[in-house]
C-alpha cells in the first residue's frame, strides 16, 4: 500500500477483513495469515492474527489496527469478527450484521444508525456484505458478529457516553482508510454531537474547546453533558455546520489561551495552524489604554495566564477581556451570522469578562433554580 496519503485502515476495515477470513475458513481456505479487502478507496491487504475453525459451520478471526500517525484510541484494539454459516429463509440479504462484547449499541437519535442497533456505522456494514455476499454459498446466509473485548473500557475515552452510545466503541469509518485529525473523518466524527443535541430537543448549547472547557462549564455554568459540544481546534467548522443546522444562538465558553485566537479572525485553533495570542491581546491591551512599556511586557510573556497577571496588576483585565469577547463575537456575526454569548474563564473556571453569570441566564432564559450550587 504505497500512498503518500496513505496513513491507517478503519476499524470498519479490520472488521471487514475479520469476517471475510473467518468465511474463508468455513469454506475451506487454509492457513489465513492475509485477506484482501476491498474499500471505498482501494483493494488493501490486511493482515490476520488468527483464524481459526469452530465448527464446520462457523469460525473466527482476529486482527489488531496497526499504529499510524495520530492519537487514535482504537489503534493496537483486538477487533474479532464471527462467521456462522445459516440456512436463509426468508431474509432479503444474505448477509446478517450484529455487534457482540465491545461495541456500543445507539441510545439516542441524531446517529447514522437507528436507536436500539449496534453501533457499527453504514460504510463498515456495506464493505462486510460486499466482500462476503459473492462468497456465501447459494442457500446460506452469514451472520456476522462483530466483537471489541476491549471496547467496553476504551469506549470511556470517547465521545460515545455523551452520544448515547452505551457499552462499547463504535465500527467506524467512511472510506476504509484512516487518516489523522486534520481529516473530514475526525470533522464528520465531532458533528455527530450537534445532530445527537438537536434529535434529543437539547436546547441552550455550549460550545467549548475540549474536555477542559466541558468541566468548566459544567463546574461553572451548571449545565448538562448533553448541552456541551466540543469543537476542538475546528472551532469555524462547527460553527458553519450549527448554522447550517438553523443554530442562530449559543454560548461560546473557554479558556482564554483558546478562544483568544477567534478575535484575530483564526477559526482553526491548531497551534501548528497559526498562533497569534500574544499579537491578539497586545492589540485589545492597546485599545484600552494600556501603555507601550507594559505593552512590551504582554509580547513578551510566554503564556496568556502570564499576560493576564499582567493585566490584573495594571487593573485593566476585565476591561481587555471584555474587549476581546466583544471582537470574537463581532468576528463569528460577520463570518457564521451567529449570535453568540462569549465567556472567556482562567484554568480555574473564573469569569474573565464582565457579568457573564448574569448575561449567561438572560441570553438562554432558564429558571434560576437551574443554576444552584
Amino acid at each position: 500500500m504505497t500512498d503518500d496519503n496513505y496513513t491507517g485502515v478503519t476499524t470498519g476495515t479490520i472488521a471487514t477483513a475479520c469476517s471475510l477470513a473467518a468465511l474463508d475458513a468455513i469454506l475451506d481456505t487454509p492457513d489465513i495469515a492475509c485477506v484482501k479487502v476491498e474499500t471505498p478507496k482501494k483493494i488493501l491487504d490486511i493482515l490476520i492474527d488468527e483464524c481459526r475453525l469452530l465448527s464446520k459451520s462457523k469460525a473466527y478471526a482476529v486482527a489488531h489496527k496497526n499504529p499510524y500517525n495520530d492519537p487514535d484510541v482504537t489503534v493496537d484494539l483486538a477487533i474479532v469478527s464471527t462467521v456462522e454459516l445459516l440456512d436463509k429463509k426468508d431474509e432479503e440479504s444474505n448477509v446478517i450484521i450484529c455487534g457482540g462484547e465491545g461495541v456500543g449499541i445507539i441510545t439516542k437519535p441524531g446517529l447514522q444508525i437507528p436507536v436500539g442497533e449496534y453501533a457499527i456505522n453504514p460504510v463498515p456494514r456495506q464493505m462486510i456484505i460486499k466482500n462476503l455476499e459473492e462468497k456465501i454459498p447459494d442457500g446460506k446466509i452469514a451472520k456476522v458478529t462483530i466483537s471489541i473485548p476491549e471496547g467496553g473500557k476504551i469506549a470511556k475515552k470517547t465521545m460515545n457516553p455523551k452520544l448515547g452510545i452505551v457499552g462499547g466503541i463504535s465500527v467506524l469509518g467512511t472510506t476504509g482508510i484512516a487518516r489523522s485529525m486534520s481529516s473530514d473523518a475526525y470533522k464528520n466524527s465531532i458533528v455527530t454531537q450537534i445532530d445527537v443535541a438537536l434529535a434529543s430537543d437539547v436546547g441552550d448549547l455550549i460550545f467549548v474547546p475540549g474536555n477542559i472547557g466541558e468541566k468548566l462549564a459544567i463546574q461553572d455554568l451548571g449545565v448538562s453533558k448533553e448541552q456541551i459540544i466540543q469543537t476542538g481546534n475546528f472551532v469555524g467548522f462547527m460553527f458553519e455546520e450549527a448554522e447550517k443546522r438553523g443554530i442562530t444562538k449559543f454560548t461560546y465558553f473557554g479558556h482564554i489561551g483558546k478562544l483568544i485566537k477567534v478575535a484575530g479572525g483564526i477559526f482553526d485553533t491548531k497551534h501548528a495552524v497559526a498562533d497569534g495570542r500574544r499579537e491578539i491581546m497586545v492589540t485589545h491591551a492597546a485599545l484600552c489604554g494600556v501603555e507601550k512599556e507594559h505593552l512590551q511586557k504582554l509580547f513578551d510573556s510566554k503564556t496568556t495566564d502570564d499576560m493576564m497577571s499582567i493585566l490584573d496588576e495594571l487593573g485593566v483585565s476585565v476591561e481587555v477581556s471584555n474587549s476581546i469577547a466583544q471582537a470574537i463575537h463581532d468576528r463569528c456575526m460577520q463570518r457564521f451570522d451567529l449570535d453568540l454569548n462569549v465567556i472567556l474563564v482562567d484554568m480555574e473556571g473564573n469569569y474573565l469578562n464582565d457579568n457573564m453569570e448574569l448575561n449567561y441566564l438572560d441570553f438562554v432564559e432558564v429558571e434560576d433554580s437551574y443554576f444552584t450550587g
